[in-house]
């Protein structure tokens, strides 16, 4: 491990620095680098600090793989300057597919590195398209767990707190992807991510809700053949994949037993009661600067809802305000999926503070 990047949390940096013996680090939060430059007095190890900071850990010039796992807008920066200065990428965070996917894939193009995906979903896909042609693909299939409201009336995820929404039945992740699984937005944050991972039209994909969590995505072929991935919901199957392809190296989860789980279950997904979806699908078919907009006020209206300001059923409201708002254009340069990203945070903050009364 040469370098590590955080958000503010230095005490666990710190601790990781004492462990994995990096020689830089760097936070984006200059007051969390300040503390932990003082507790770690003298050291060779260099510490960095805001955007700029991030972004020479993800330009380290003796790295190989850079693994991206910020999450929202802001990995979008230091993920494409890792991808410009020629470093393979393994990517956790959805944010910088959908917001610049076409000139994230044009510069891995440019630079003749890949993109390895750390998803559990896109990790299935990737695995189930391993030694087959692109154009004979019919489908890309994601599966989505439906969250923890899956079985809920509309009435009771009207009340629903930021607790309740928090308990997502199979995974354990962190509170906004959480949130983002809650309301299917997570979905579809990952149709538009595969889109461009996998260069495929927006027509061939799909999604399907499977409770258990153990089939991770589908791939169809046009002769009819499914190849699907599967495996328990454990998240260290997909990073060991992406960081040490094409190897598998020896882990130890527990074995899939298919005998005593019994069943496993597939339904439509219902877009009344998780409008987000439909939404994100939106977004994919426009394409242009939309998917920016939609992430950013969709980014907005979950920290909205965890802070309690507005209800859970209000974030669809906000996203779908915003992007009603927005005069979507073509994406062309970085700085386009920055003012939309900008533009959209300042409109999802008017919304907010309307359904906040």
């Amino acid at each position: 491990v040469l370098a590590l990047a955080a958000a503010s949390s230095d005490k666990k940096l710190e601790e990781q620095i004492h462990t994995f013996h990096p020689s830089m680090v760097a936070l984006f939060d200059q007051d969390a680098a300040r503390r932990l430059r003082r507790r770690l007095g003298p050291t060779t190890v260099s510490v960095l600090d805001g955007l700029q900071g991030i972004v020479e850990v993800a330009c380290h010039p003796e790295s190989d793989l850079v693994v991206s796992a910020i999450v929202g807008g802001t990995g979008l920066i230091p993920t494409l300057a890792a991808l410009q200065a020629g470093r393979r990428v393994a990517l956790a965070n959805k944010e910088p597919m959908v917001m610049a996917g076409q000139l994230m894939r044009l510069e891995a193009s440019r630079r003749g590195v890949p993109i390895f995906p750390i998803d559990s979903e896109h990790s299935a896909i990737f695995q189930s398209m391993e030694g087959h042609r692109q154009e004979d693909i019919r489908r890309i299939i994601l599966t989505a767990s439906g969250g923890p409201f899956w079985d809920r009336s509309l009435d009771e995820m009207r009340r629903a707190t930021p607790r309740q929404a928090l308990q997502h039945p199979n995974w354990k992740m962190g509170a906004k992807i959480t949130i983002d699984s809650a309301t299917l937005m997570n979905k579809g944050l990952e149709l538009m991510e595969a889109r461009w991972l996998f260069n495929c039209p927006p027509a061939q994909l799909d999604v399907v809700i499977h409770r258990e969590s153990i089939v991770h995505s589908l791939v169809e072929y046009r002769d009819g053949s499914v190849i699907a991935q599967l495996g328990l919901p454990d998240m260290r199957t997909p990073i060991s994949y992406a960081m040490n392809y094409p190897e598998r190296v020896p882990l130890d989860p527990p074995p899939l037993d298919l005998g005593t789980i019994g069943r496993l279950t597939f339904y439509p997904p219902d877009y009344t009661k998780f409008p987000c979806l439909q939404l994100a699908f939106e977004a994919l078919e426009t394409g242009g600067t939309l998917p920016a907009v939609l992430n950013a006020a969709n980014e907005v209206a979950v920290e909205a809802f965890l802070k309690e300001v507005i209800g859970f059923l209000d974030i669809p409201s906000v996203i779908r305000r915003t992007m009603d708002a927005a005069t979507p254009s073509p994406l062309t340069s970085i700085e386009d999926a920055l003012q939309a990203d900008a533009w959209a945070r300042d409109r999802a903050h008017e919304w907010v503070k309307v359904y906040a009364q």
